[in-house]
């Protein structure tokens, strides 16, 4: 199997065969590292295997640039290690934004598209509290649980990995959020441009989801669901699972309570995450603090800006002329207060 070395950069002749072998007819991520743990090279792969042309490569590189895109293709130094090492690792994905997230510590969040409120609540709390811990979040873009956690992580790291091409909005609700993560975070694809989401591309699509992070947090997953099963996947690639309870009675838990049985850890707020992944305790601290401290000047300003009438957190920043990252914080300290409402769009408002 490829081990998916970082050590060098690829040779450029390397690095294009390896883009033809991989949108070649028939050889997927398996048969891709299979090939060329066969053949000793993506090159000498395309010399025996009937492969992609340069020419379909150069036209769907043009695509990927007209979006702002580029390819990362394993073993470049900034394909991410982690999900290299896995069997089926995605020979290329396609990527906007900001790849040196990928060299941070990440943790994906994931949960019920027709999410709860408090279970959304709950989404962008761990969100927000372990972003400023320093974590990367990773989800899928769906709706729910993963816009709010994309949401409450933009201003600290978040990567979202899309099921279909990377210029394919889905939701088209989530446009909106789709640009702001393209332009302060990252987004992914395993598929070629202008590819449509279609359903079997989304298991396909949790697997890096998972393969991507330390851990895995689930937020309400039903039964045989789709963030059940990227929690099954991540215990398989050796990931921590750690998932919300939540009432028996209550259907859109059945897939999180399940998980618990077999073995996943309880979370009740971000302490049993950061405990495990031997990283300090900082919600508790981070409110008491929040509290106690009188507002400093990025809080006036955010609260100068902020009023009953939903306002874009991008716009927010540019208001207040501070930081994501502080205006995150100060976002988050007013919820926790019962003072801010979020909106979709990536929106806010005080209560």
């Amino acid at each position: 199997m490829f081990d998916g070395s970082h050590t060098l950069e690829l040779a450029p002749a390397e690095r294009r065969a390896r883009l033809r072998l991989a949108r070649s007819t028939r050889i997927g991520p398996v048969a891709f590292h299979e090939a060329i743990a066969h053949f000793g090279s993506a090159q000498a792969a395309c010399t025996r295997l009937a492969t992609c042309s340069d020419a379909n490569i150069d036209h769907e590189e043009k695509r990927l640039s007209g979006v702002g895109g580029h390819f990362l293709v394993i073993g470049d130094i900034a394909y991410p290690a982690a999900l290299a090492a896995l069997p089926d690792a995605p020979p290329i994905l396609s990527a906007i934004g900001d790849i040196s997230l990928l060299a941070r510590p990440t943790l994906a969040l994931v949960g019920a598209r027709e999410a709860s409120v408090a279970g959304r609540r709950f989404a962008t709390q761990l969100a927000a509290v372990l972003g400023n811990a320093g974590f990367v979040i990773v989800s899928g873009l769906a709706r729910g649980i993963d816009t709010a956690a994309h949401e409450a992580a933009l201003g600290t790291g978040t990567v979202a990995v899309l099921a279909g091409g990377i210029d394919q909005i889905y939701p088209p609700q989530n446009a909106a959020l789709h640009r702001g993560i393209a332009a302060h975070g990252l987004l992914l694809s395993e598929a070629p441009v202008g590819v449509p989401p279609l359903a079997r591309a989304f298991p396909r699509r949790n697997r890096i989801v998972s393969g991507l992070s330390a851990g895995v947090i689930v937020i309400e997953a039903a039964a045989r669901s789709g963030s059940q099963i990227t929690a099954q996947r991540a215990a398989e690639q050796g990931r921590e699972v750690f998932v919300v309870p939540g009432s028996p009675m209550d259907p859109r838990y059945a897939g999180s309570n399940n998980l618990i049985r077999d073995g996943a850890i309880l979370v009740r707020d971000a302490n049993d995450i950061l405990s495990v992944l031997d990283r300090p305790a900082i919600l508790s601290q981070c409110i008491e603090t929040k509290k106690k401290t009188a507002p400093d000047l990025e809080t006036a300003r955010v609260l100068e800006a902020l009023g009953a009438v939903p306002t874009a957190v991008d716009e927010l920043v540019r208001r207040c002329q501070v930081s994501a990252a502080a205006v995150a914080e100060v976002l988050l300290a007013l919820e926790l207060d019962g003072r801010l409402e979020r909106h979709r769009g990536n929106r806010v408002s005080l209560m």
